[in-house]
């Protein structure tokens, strides 16, 4: 191990990579909750997602340890679930099409981390689209909590409303939110996966919660339950593109703040770079095969960095917790099917979504009004894909009246015209 990742050089040890591995799996394993909980809501079996996320997780996080020796952890993404259940119930499609959605978009992810294109897309969009998508997936994926606790129920008269906080759930969301809450402000490690732990305590007892069993068999894997034909058939283009570019975006900017925080990525200088980008994009080709929404790197990561992980160790031992998780599918399917118990993580997650928002410049009006679209359009029409479009036509067209149109990179020019006609023409079913 010494000679394989290196440690010495990087001024770690084989015990403290272990301590860091298991410092990020606490900060992130929430996700073999939530996303279960998430997509089950969508028709998918919740053992089937179940061994999907856990697959996924594995299988993208030995690739950052092994080949790019990074301590980062890939699992599914927050957000990309919810905009996967939003798109099954709002557009009355099966999970399966979705899932074929997915597939072609990590089949796309996989041969743009080959290519120098990631990078130059990357470059071409600003940073206004790009933390205005980010924190309207925040506040998208915090809407849904709300409404998954009963915080926020709909109404005729205003579309939503508050909602009844004497309902039993409603209150457990609320105990749970406020413990988290206080765990997140005092700074302790694992604060999201301990404030779910002890919610589901409390609702043991408060009756809403029933066991069936603690530990069993991993349940067994479904493979390519997916339906590529039904893409094309219902024109889901958009969608395709809302997993690709978002998981992008998402994915490459966490690998590059945890690498920079390590002091593995030194004036812009990002070694095994290929290889990172990799084990996103074949986390996210693999996990749709199995059954889950797209991957992506975990800002958690950043947890084990601050203990001391150097060093791509970090991420195998990430990887074997998370296959020692799937022998414990009873207590976390029961965790899973009451939302109380996942409602305060979907909050608080939207909550960190959010910080991109001081970066943009609200006083030029250019760059203001494309992100405030973004963030208008994607929780009101519970469409990330529909949010992503609108910014991609009203930044180049912002810019072309305000005099500024040689700012715009072509490719913006391209992808605006792309969702002008696919929204006129092409509108998904």
């Amino acid at each position: 191990m010494e000679r394989f990742f290196k440690l010495q050089q990087h001024g770690t040890t084989v015990k403290t990579e272990l301590i860091a591995g298991i410092t990020t799996f606490l900060t992130m394993v929430y996700i073999i909750i939530v996303n279960p909980a998430i997509l089950s809501s969508a028709g998918v079996p919740f053992e089937q997602v179940f061994m999907a996320t856990i697959i996924s997780a594995v299988i993208g996080t030995l690739i950052m340890g092994l080949l790019a020796k990074y301590p980062i952890a890939i699992a599914p993404g927050m957000g990309m679930n919810a905009y996967f259940a939003s798109v099954v119930g709002s557009q009355g499609l099966s999970y399966q099409v979705v899932f074929g959605t997915v597939f072609l978009a990590g089949i796309i992810f996989v041969l743009l981390s080959l290519s120098s294109f990631r990078a130059a897309l990357l470059r071409a969009i600003p940073n206004s689209l790009k933390y205005g998508i980010t924190s309207g997936i925040g506040l998208f994926i915090a809407f849904i909590g709300l409404k998954m606790s009963g915080i926020v129920v709909p109404s005729e008269a205003t579309m939503v409303a508050f909602g009844d906080l004497h309902k039993p759930a409603t209150v457990l969301t609320l105990i749970g939110l406020f413990l988290t809450l206080v765990l997140m402000a005092k700074r302790v490690s694992g604060a999201l996966f301990i404030g779910m732990v002890v919610t589901a305590i409390v609702g043991y007892f408060m009756n809403l919660l029933n066991f069936e069993g603690v530990v069993s068999m991993p349940p067994a894997p479904v493979l390519f339950d997916m339906d590529l034909g039904g893409v094309f058939s219902h024109s889901l283009y958009t969608v395709v593109f809302a997993f690709l570019l978002v998981t992008i975006f998402d994915t490459t900017g966490t690998m590059i703040g945890v690498a920079e925080q390590a002091g593995l990525a030194k004036n812009g200088d990002f070694p095994r770079v290929r290889s990172a980008l990799m084990a996103d994009a074949a986390a996210t080709t693999v996990g749709a095969a199995f059954g889950t929404s797209p991957s992506s790197a975990y800002i958690e990561s950043s947890a084990g960095v601050a203990a001391g992980g150097r060093t791509g160790l970090t991420a195998v031992v990430v990887a074997m917790l998370f296959a020692i998780s799937m022998f414990f599918s009873p207590a976390i399917s029961a965790i899973s099917s009451l939302a109380a118990i996942t409602a305060p993580t979907l909050i608080i997650v939207g909550c960190f979504m959010m910080e991109g928002l001081a970066r943009i410049q609200w006083k030029e009006f250019d760059e203001a009004f494309p992100a405030f679209a973004i963030l208008l359009t994607m929780p009101l029409t519970s469409s990330i894909a529909t949010g992503i479009a609108i910014g991609f036509i009203t930044y180049p067209l912002m810019k072309l009246v305000s005099g500024k149109g040689k700012e715009v990179h072509p490719m913006l020019y391209a992808f605006g015209m792309i969702f002008i006609l696919q929204m006129a023409f092409f509108p998904a079913h």
